[in-house]
Formats: C-alpha cells, sequence, structure tokens
C-alpha cells in the first residue's frame, strides 16, 4: 500500500502539473483546496472569507441529531502525516489507495488535527461524518516558542481573548462543523490564566449560541498555574478548564487509576471525560497499536469515554497484509471491546452504494463513466457494519468491499464469496438502524449481480414499542428452511437494468409502530426448479462460470435504496436551473489544443434551495467536422459549483458542453440529456455563451 503524500494530483488536472509553481494565492482560481490558517493576522483580518477556495470548503451535509448521548463515547483524532494530504482536494484526487477512515459506525465524535494554528477540517471529513451522526471539530493548537508568541498575543486582553473566540466561532458557523479541540502547549505566565479562561468560557457560550449541539473540547496541556504538565487525568491544575467548555481530551500517558480518579473529579460529568489513546503507543496504556482495546476495556469499566489519537497509523506504517484488511481488522478490536455508537438507517429515504470514496473505476446506475484512479471521501455512502472474519473463520461465504468487481455505483460493492449447498444459507450483518415506521409502507430496491444460481436477499429486524419481535425476508426466490428462521417472506420483482449485469429486486412492506432495527442479507441457492439463465449474470472473469463447482457461490451487491414512495425523485428540468461560469481562461498548448479553466455555478431560477444531494459533473466537446460528441466524465461535486482546472481541449473541437447531472438522496439521477448545462464555443478566439 502506496503512503499518502501531499502533492498528489487532483483528478481533474489533465495537464503535467509545473515543476516549479508560484507561491500559492488562495485568492486567485485554482484547483479548490483545502487549507489551515497559520496565523493570527490571518485569523484577525478574515481574509480566509476572501479566498477564491472558501465557498468550496462549505460541508454541505447537517448533522442530523444534536446532543450527545448520555453514555461513554468515542472520540477519534484524525492526526494523519500531518494532515492535507490527499483529503486536501476538494473534489478529489487521482490515488486510489488514499487514506480513509468508514468505521464511522464505531464513533461519536471525529477531530481533523495537524500542528497549524487553525486546522479548519477538509470538507470531505465533514460531509461525511455528518452523514453517519458523527460530530466533527477543528484544531486550535499553540506550541513551541512561536506558540508562546502567539499567546501573547491572544492574550493580551480580554477583549482580544473574546476577538479570537469569536472568529473562531465565524469559522465554524461558516464551514459548517461542529467546533473544536483547544490545545495550549506552550508554558503560560501566571497572570494570563484569566484571559485563557475567558477565551474558553467566550469560545464555548459563542459557539452554543451559534450552532446547536457544538462542542468545545480542551485538551490536558498547560496548567491552571500557567505551567505545561500533563497531567494524564482530571484533577483541581485542570479542572477550571474543563468547567466552562464541553469536555477534556487527556493526554494518553494516563496511569490504570486515572480513569476512575478523573471520573469521581468529573462527576454527573464523566462522560465529558475523554481519556487518550495514542496508537502509535507512545507511552500509551496497553501499549496502542494492536492493543488499544486493552485501554479501551479499561475506560469502558470505569464508565468513562475514549480519544483515539492517530487511527492513521495503520496506514502510516504499511500494517500487513495491505491497509484494506487491517484496518477492518483493529476497527473490528475496538467494536469488540466499545460495541457500536451510530445506527443507521434512522431517517428516510436512505440510500447506500457501499463506497468508501475511493476506487480504481466509477459508475453511475451500473455505467462505466471513470475508469481511472480517484480518490474523494465526500463521496463515501453509508457505510455497512461488516464483520471482521480472519484466516481461521469456518463461515462458508467470504463478505468484503470489491474495489476491482464492476460496480453499480461509485466505486466500490460488497462482495459475497465461497462454497455453499444447495440447502444452506448464510446470513450476515448490513446495517443496524433505528428507523421508526409509520403508516406508509416501505419500498425497499437493491441490485444483483451473480453467477450460477448464487441468490441474495434482505433480512429485516423489526421490533415494536412493546418489544415483540419480527423477521422478514425479502427474497427473488423462496428460501429453503426459512420458515423457522423469517415470520414472514416477501418475494420481490426483478428487473434487469437495460445495458448491464444487473438485476434490480424491488418490494415493498407495511410495519406501522415498528422500529427496524437490522438489515442483513442471506446468501442461498435457488432451487432447481426455479433455476432460469435469464436470470443469472455474467461475471467479469469470462471463465468463472466454466469452473464454478457445484456448491460455489458468487453474488455482488451494488446498492440498497429504501424510501416510502415507490414514484421517482421529481427532477426540475433543464430550463429551470441558472448556470454561469466564472473565471473562464483559455491556454495555448503545445499541438495546437489549448486548456480550459472554469468555474461553475449553478441554481434554480425560481430561488429556492436545491435539496439535491450531489451533482455528477461531465464535459462534452462537439468535433467541427465529424458527427458525434465526446462524453468525459468529471467528478462529484456535493454543492453548485464546480471548477475544471486546465481541461484539454483538442485542435477542431467547436464547442464544449459542461452537463451536470443533478442526483437524489435516494440514489436516483436525472437523464443526461434534461440535465442542466453550460457551454463554452470557440470560434477563432471568440467565445460564446450558452445557458441553459
Amino acid at each position: 500500500m502506496s503512503k499518502t503524500t501531499s502533492d498528489s494530483e487532483p483528478l481533474l488536472q489533465s495537464s503535467d502539473p509545473d515543476p516549479d509553481p508560484p507561491p500559492f494565492d488562495p485568492t486567485q482560481p485554482s484547483v479548490p483546496i483545502s487549507y489551515p490558517i497559520k496565523s493570527l493576522e490571518e485569523l484577525k483580518s478574515r481574509s480566509y472569507f476572501d479566498s477564491f477556495h472558501y465557498p468550496f470548503n462549505k460541508a454541505s451535509v447537517p448533522l442530523p441529531s444534536g446532543s450527545l448521548p448520555n453514555r461513554p463515547r468515542m472520540l477519534v483524532c484524525h492526526d494523519m502525516a500531518g494532515g492535507y494530504g490527499d483529503d486536501k482536494w476538494v473534489q478529489g484526487g487521482s490515488n486510489a489507495e488514499a487514506f480513509a477512515i468508514w468505521h464511522w459506525y464505531l464513533m461519536d465524535v471525529f477531530v481533523y488535527f495537524s500542528h497549524s494554528l487553525v486546522t479548519l477540517p477538509p470538507r470531505c471529513w465533514t460531509d461525511t461524518a455528518h452523514r453517519h451522526g458523527v460530530k466533527v471539530l477543528g484544531t486550535f493548537i499553540t506550541e513551541s516558542e512561536e506558540g508562546r508568541v502567539i499567546c501573547d498575543t491572544l492574550l493580551s486582553t480580554k477583549e482580544s481573548s473574546q476577538l479570537y473566540a469569536e472568529r473562531l466561532t465565524e469559522l465554524a458557523v461558516a464551514l459548517g462543523f461542529d467546533g473544536w479541540l483547544i490545545n495550549i502547549e506552550v508554558k503560560l505566565d501566571l497572570v494570563q490564566i484569566p484571559n485563557l479562561i475567558e477565551f474558553i468560557s467566550h469560545l464555548t457560550q459563542s459557539m452554543h449560541s451559534s450552532i446547536s449541539g457544538s462542542l468545545v473540547i480542551w485538551y490536558d496541556s498547560v496548567t491552571t498555574e500557567g505551567k505545561l504538565e500533563w497531567q494524564d487525568q482530571l484533577n483541581q491544575k485542570n479542572k477550571p478548564f474543563f468547567d466552562i467548555c464541553d469536555g477534556i481530551f487527556v493526554n494518553y500517558t494516563w496511569k490504570e487509576d486515572y480513569p476512575r480518579l478523573s471520573g469521581a473529579v468529573a462527576g454527573d460529568r464523566k462522560f465529558d471525560v475523554y481519556m487518550g489513546i495514542d496508537v502509535f503507543g507512545r507511552g500509551a496504556y496497553g501499549g496502542g497499536q494492536w492493543n488499544t482495546s486493552y485501554a479501551l476495556d479499561l475506560l469502558k469499566k470505569e464508565d468513562v469515554s475514549a480519544a483515539i489519537f492517530a487511527p492513521g497509523w495503520i496506514y502510516e506504517t504499511k500494517q500487513p497484509p495491505d491497509f484494506q484488511t487491517a484496518n477492518n481488522h483493529w476497527w473490528a478490536l475496538l467494536e469488540k471491546s466499545w460495541g457500536i455508537s451510530q445506527h443507521y438507517p434512522r431517517v428516510l429515504p436512505f440510500y447506500s452504494n457501499f463506497d468508501q470514496g475511493h476506487g480504481h473505476h466509477f459508475y453511475v446506475d451500473g455505467e462505466q463513466v471513470l475508469d481511472t484512479p480517484w480518490n474523494n471521501i465526500s463521496s463515501q455512502g453509508f457505510q455497512p457494519f461488516l464483520k471482521y472474519i480472519d484466516g481461521c473463520t469456518a463461515d462458508p461465504i467470504q463478505v468484503f468491499i470489491d474495489f476491482k468487481e464492476a460496480s453499480y455505483s461509485g466505486g466500490s460493492n460488497i462482495t459475497f464469496k465461497g462454497n455453499l449447498k444447495d440447502d444452506a444459507q448464510f446470513t450476515t450483518r448490513l446495517f443496524q438502524g433505528e428507523l421508526l415506521l409509520g403508516d406508509s409502507p416501505l419500498y425497499f430496491a437493491y441490485s444483483v449481480k451473480s453467477v450460477k444460481n448464487s441468490l441474495l436477499g434482505l433480512a429485516l429486524e423489526f421490533v415494536s414499542e412493546v418489544n415483540e419481535r419480527k423477521s422478514v425476508l425479502l427474497a427473488p426466490q423462496e428460501v429453503n428452511q426459512s420458515s423457522s428462521k423469517f415470520g414472514r417472506v416477501v418475494l420481490t420483482r426483478q428487473l434487469r437494468k437495460p445495458g448491464t449485469e444487473w438485476f434490480i429486486q424491488e418490494s415493498s412492506i407495511s410495519m406501522s409502530g415498528y422500529k427496524l432495527t437490522e438489515i442483513g442479507v442471506v446468501c442461498y441457492k435457488s432451487k432447481p426448479q426455479f433455476r432460469d439463465s435469464r436470470l443469472e449474470s455474467k461475471p467479469d472473469d469470462p471463465d468463472e462460470n466454466s469452473t464454478q463447482g457445484p456448491e460455489e457461490f458468487k453474488a455482488v451487491l451494488g446498492h440498497i435504496s429504501i424510501k416510502t414512495s415507490e414514484q421517482n425523485l421529481y427532477f426540475p428540468p433543464s430550463a429551470s436551473w441558472l448556470v454561469e461560469g466564472q473565471h473562464i481562461k483559455w491556454t495555448p498548448a503545445t499541438d495546437e489544443s489549448k486548456t480550459l479553466s472554469v468555474k461553475i455555478i449553478w441554481k434554480l431560477k425560481n430561488g429556492n434551495d436545491s435539496t439535491f444531494s450531489s451533482y455528477n459533473i461531465y464535459a462534452e466537446n462537439t468535433p467541427d467536422k465529424v458527427p458525434g460528441a465526446e462524453k468525459k466524465f468529471l467528478g462529484v461535486a456535493l454543492l453548485e459549483a464546480y471548477y475544471v482546472a486546465d481541461l484539454v481541449v483538442p485542435s477542431g473541437i467547436s464547442s464544449i458542453k459542461f452537463i451536470i447531472q443533478v442526483c437524489g438522496s435516494d440514489g436516483s439521477s436525472q437523464k443526461l440529456e434534461d440535465s442542466p448545462y453550460f457551454e463554452l464555443a470557440a470560434s477563432e478566439g471568440q467565445l460564446i455563451v450558452h445557458l441553459s
């Protein structure tokens, strides 16, 4: 697994980068990036809001819930190779092996960390964490001699403390994240402590008044005496800071009895004590690394919260056999110790294509639109609760996220592969939800492709208000011995997706007053009398059918959708949108071609805010003389703007049309011919703008 770097090319940068680029000027148009604020002068002046990149960094996915649960919580602090690596490219990059986190259901709070003064979380982390119900914090840190100078200005007066607290609040509100981790890791003069108290208190109050459910968490570093002495526990030397904010991130070199002592000091706020665990193991209880769960076991016993620091250890140290396997193994150990923190689905519509935000191809509705490596954490779908099984498992079926097999949507899918006898079945967990059902029926759809007689069904678990449990199976055919496991079997309607290998399974069910608590997948074989070659997909491997034995099983799950109406989402026609191009720049190239850079923005003409979840962006070149047009997929936008950088336009092209395919939260997408667009026509250097 290759190590992530901060200079991987973004997906759209189709020309070679300048080997000696000019200094970064945030006010000038360029490939949108996320970046930190490095000085108090930048923070005070609000210059970030004048940046070309600022609008692209606004999170587009709101947090679905407010306050934290009243139980021990899991905080995860990113700290990956200094931050702002492959994740800094707002519109995505080209590293299919980029670092990512996908076990969101195990955490409550995510902190993006770097050693810059003001670490602003890249939008991709905020969007994806919010989608899964996880709060996101930025980091304000002062360290070393430079940090001491910064604190002299920050804490010079009560008014200065309030000013910078308000600047931090303004950034969180504007960018859509949920709060701050404050780490004053320098020695202070005793006379500065009152203004430090004012800074923390004012920041907490201004955040709470501006963002419901926001958090300000203090890091265990400087004490109330101004000494830089990590206490490794909550005590009287740092409790005054804890008392005026939402929690404390305790330094990770604590001893065995410190969680119990800290909980006692916190009293009824013991869940606001986050005991740090350094995954690299630098003095951490239990040694971190593969023994991280040892510390979690103790924290669970003492009924306080946990703060996992630097889970990127797995990626940075290249743990064998590969990042995907090692990461799933490591997080499975944490789940076994700590349990699950998030549940979904919780609201409708619910859609997941199981995408992890990186891959070697990209598909839309079963059609491949990209065949090159890419990464974009914003594109993560709801992540399945797949159980990690080591190599010694006796399970007959392997279940894994597959990046090689053709996808239905995005860059991955779930593959089920192994051996299964004709009368056997295999069931595994997919999601654990908290979806309260009303009178409207639920409409399920899921895409499958399989070989031979391999079939997939959905196992649904429901519970009523009086704790009555019901199990329902949605499946294309009856399952052998299913009556003993499922109280009800609902047969699906099966439709082939035209032009693809995918079958869409559709069904509906009414369970008014019940709560959907689990979605699983059932693998089974079709009965001999129902076997029909028309219901089988051809595998990507042409030899797979010929080599498959009588007990072999392979099926691929492409997506799952749940909604309250079987009607497709309404997409406003192209004429309903106003699409504009800004910062248009043509640059001559060496072979009679040229490159085009342009910022495309769009909005509904009626002035209403768009409620659509994302937009697929295409460029279509129309030749001068040869009939037909060539369409190229550029990327995905989660807000109503996209920057096309250095797009190569060959000679002989009469016009370029940028198509904005509107996508709904239920996974549906607008037909390309009905989608809004922006068109540029070039004739002897003259530009003609056509608006949709």
